[in-house]
């Protein structure tokens, strides 16, 4: 068994070290958070980048995102080629009544059309309007921050590797057809020197 009175004296000895250090406390909303830039605060969609492929509809565990599309007719970009169709977006709504947070939409799309952004301060009186359609979810995305950057010992982005490879090896390639066009200019100029010189030859003889 322990002393008793010890668990009251530890507590106290807790409140004396705590009222000699400095409030750390935020006067929100006077004051605004600073909140990490990963914060899941809400999702913004950037319109553009979206092929309605359908993916983070079909993901989401709380089926609160809602699409709806059309197709389209896409003349050939050549004679003789053929149309194409391709989709295009009608209407696409997040539900953040109904939302869990979790993501799965952000990480399963394929080309980057849904983002994070910290902000939180979009409560509501009535709850349908927590329904965010795509003009409001567009306007979410001048809010998202710009990623943070790699750590220095990071493994460079697969992109940028294979950017960077192609981009050397059209330089390799760029700098060897001036080397042989600097070397074919060389042997015309040797040659026209050498063309004066027989002909002064055959005059003299």
């Amino acid at each position: 068994m322990g002393i008793p009175g010890s668990g009251l004296a530890k507590g106290l000895a807790v409140t004396l070290r705590t009222m000699t250090k400095r409030t750390v406390t935020e006067q929100y909303p006077d004051v605004q958070p600073e909140l990490p830039s990963r914060t899941r605060g809400v999702i913004g969609l950037f319109e553009e980048n979206c092929t309605v492929c359908m993916l983070c509809a079909r993901e989401c565990p709380d089926w609160c995102i809602y699409i709806d599309s059309h197709k389209e007719t896409v003349p050939p970009a050549a004679p003789g080629g053929r149309e194409r169709s391709r989709n295009v977006l009608d209407r696409f709504a997040i539900d953040f009544s109904l939302c869990m947070y979790c993501g799965i939409c952000i990480e399963v799309c394929p080309f980057d059309a849904l983002f994070w952004s910290p902000e939180f301060e979009y409560a509501e009186t009535d709850i349908h309007e927590l329904t965010h359609e795509r003009d409001k979810l567009r306007e979410w995305m001048w809010t998202v921050p710009e990623p943070p950057p790699l750590d220095p010992g990071a493994e460079q982005p697969k992109e940028i590797a294979a950017a960077q490879k192609a981009a050397d090896k059209l330089a390799a390639q760029q700098a060897k057809e001036a080397e042989e066009a600097a070397a074919a200019q060389q042997a015309e100029s040797g040659q026209a020197g050498e063309a004066p010189q027989a002909k002064d030859a055959g005059e003299e003889a």
